[in-house]
């Protein structure tokens, strides 16, 4: 089933019953009417017993009558409302099924909880289309006559007239663009929905207190219905290091379920997004050890390794084919044969699909939905460990909850769990401490191994790559100090970013060259030519060795930016 997407740049007001109906063509940017009707429209909304979707000012809805009956979802955006709009249907009884496609949208949110009706809006509409001077269609205005009913418990029947003015055809694509890159001086089109609710304003007509009809037809009814698990107050002490650390897991699971609809939809870019948050999420739950742990925290992250992993399939795929075309398009030396461009050309796209489509399924399945309520859940109740008195801290203790210097011997590495915190300032100070000492010794060892020929290239190059993972556990642990205390991180924060982009770069070419060696291979099964693949090997074995030429200087950045932050630890 196709579903289509369209951008609402609209305004609403309230208006009285015997209000008259406004001539929008004395605005200087109204040419004419273009066209008139009227419709009887009725809409079945949908949502989970807890409202989650009403709660995060989306909606769903079955519509009938007028010019777009189907399903609809309206979601939030910076220039407006997105709506997704799906075909009718054969439901019977009253018996609706949502289209996947529609509920694909909504998942991360609703998970495998009913979808049941909790409104109805009947209306109906007169509509005037308009038109510039031009004839270009650019506005639509509607007069709605609502009668709706709330199915909640208590729920009441209202009803109420309201006009509607939304930007269409020329107009709404300009007024989209100034969102997404305001200008000073924004093209007219973009300014026609202020100066149409003026005219309306003046008509009688003032701006509506609801921001939609499901929210009016609600009501007080949505207070009769529980509050989802990640809307309740925490059961941690505002002001604790708890609450902080709640704060902060709470972001990146908000943009785990962020990314989500936008993976599912294979939107560019989406599957690195959320494997990003997803890993993040996993790094501050461990530099949080401490202050939160158990097998609860054990268990979640373990699940959320496993999503990484699938991600970093697809996105593994993704950037080397993005690489294989920008080789393509630069080969100029006319020795690719056809067979070799072919495959270069299509085989990864092949594989990026396959993966994406093991991505999808995980999303579906129960395992990831259960993760979710489980984050849920955690935030809503975290376990919180209790703090030791200070009298019981051992000499001991103390030391192992200092910073490990930089010159000193970096060979054990004690986790964070197993060093007793009495506050955040304590569990930080340890993890960044820890995370620079991991960090500091695997790039001795990286720099002492890269001129070893003794040592496979492969072996070498994953030195650097650990290096790599060694800094983005920095960044994040700088990221969750800042967030969580008064340590200034944000140098450090860059200068990893900084790493990351250096070794990330070098490690593409590195995923690129073992993908070059697995179509060589199936090519000489096949009995074609191999040379076009050695040729693209070695220009990404040189691309990679480019990349390392900012190493160092990233390194440089790295030490001195901890410094400070060293002092600052120690004291």
């Amino acid at each position: 089933m196709a579903i289509t997407s369209a951008l609402e740049i609209e305004a609403k007001f309230a208006v009285d019953s015997s209000a008259e109906l406004p001539d929008l063509t004395t605005l200087p940017e109204i040419g004419s009417v273009a066209r008139e009707e009227h419709h009887e429209l009725s809409a079945i909304y949908f949502d989970t017993p807890d409202l989650r979707l009403t709660r995060a000012k989306m909606t769903l809805r079955r519509r009938t009558g007028g010019n777009d009956s189907g399903w609809h979802i309206k979601t939030p955006t910076a220039a407006g409302r997105q709506e997704l709009h799906a075909p009718l249907d054969d439901a019977a009884d009253g018996n609706y099924i949502v289209p996947a496609e529609l509920l694909a949208e909504i998942r991360s949110l609703v998970r495998n909880l009913p979808l049941k009706p909790i409104a109805q809006v009947d209306n109906k509409r007169a509509e005037i289309t308009y038109a510039d001077p031009e004839g270009n269609p650019v506005v639509e205005f509607c007069d709605d006559h609502v009668t709706a009913k709330s199915f909640l418990p208590a729920g009441k029947e209202t009803r109420w007239r309201e006009w509607e003015v939304e930007l269409t055809g020329v107009a709404a694509e300009a007024a989209a663009q100034a969102a997404e890159a305001p200008a000073a001086d924004a093209p007219a089109p973009a300014n026609l929905l202020q100066l149409c609710s003026e005219a309306l304003i003046a008509a009688g007509a003032f701006p509506s207190k609801s921001p939609s009809k499901l929210a009016t037809a609600l009501g007080d009814s949505v207070d009769n219905v529980p509050l989802p698990p990640s809307m309740r107050e925490s059961t941690v002490e505002p002001g604790s290091a708890a609450a902080a650390v709640i704060a902060a897991l709470q972001t990146n699971r908000d943009k785990i379920i962020e990314y989500d609809p936008k993976v599912r939809a294979n939107e560019w870019d989406s599957v690195h997004q959320m494997r990003v948050a997803t890993r993040e999420l996993r790094s501050h739950m461990e530099t949080f050890h401490g202050i939160v742990e158990g097998p609860q925290i054990a268990h979640i992250e373990s699940e959320l390794k496993s999503l990484a992993g699938l991600l970093g399939v697809a996105r593994d795929a993704e950037v080397v084919e993005e690489r294989w075309q920008s080789l393509l398009a630069s080969e100029d030396s006319d020795v690719l044969d056809e067979a070799t461009r072919d495959h270069i050309a299509h085989d990864m796209g092949r594989e990026y699909r396959r993966a994406h489509r093991h991505v999808i399924g995980a999303l579906n399945s129960d395992r990831y939905l259960g993760l979710l309520e489980e984050l849920d859940q955690l935030l809503l109740d975290p376990p919180v460990v209790a703090d030791t008195p200070a009298e019981d801290t051992t000499t001991e203790d103390t030391a192992a909850a200092t910073p490990v210097p930089e010159d000193a011997q970096l060979e054990a590495e004690p986790a964070a769990h197993e060093q007793p915190a009495h506050d955040m300032e304590t569990v930080m100070a340890n993890h960044l401490g820890e995370a620079y000492a991991k960090l500091v010794k695997r790039h001795k060892k990286a720099v002492k191994n890269w001129s070893n020929d003794e040592l496979p290239l492969h072996e070498r190059e994953n030195y650097f790559h650990d290096m790599r993972k060694a800094a983005k556990k920095l960044r994040y642990a700088a990221e969750a100090a800042g967030s969580a205390t008064n340590l200034k991180t944000k140098a450090l924060y860059k200068a990893c970013k900084d790493m990351q982009s250096v070794l990330g770069d070098f490690q593409d070419s590195v995923t690129s060259r073992d993908k070059l060696l697995e179509l060589a291979e199936a090519a000489r099964r096949r009995g074609e030519d191999t040379f076009g693949y050695g040729l693209l090997y070695q220009r990404e074995r040189m691309i990679g060795l480019e990349a390392l030429a900012d190493y160092h200087e990233a390194f440089k950045a790295i030490k001195s930016s901890f410094k400070p932050l060293r002092k600052k630890m120690d004291a």
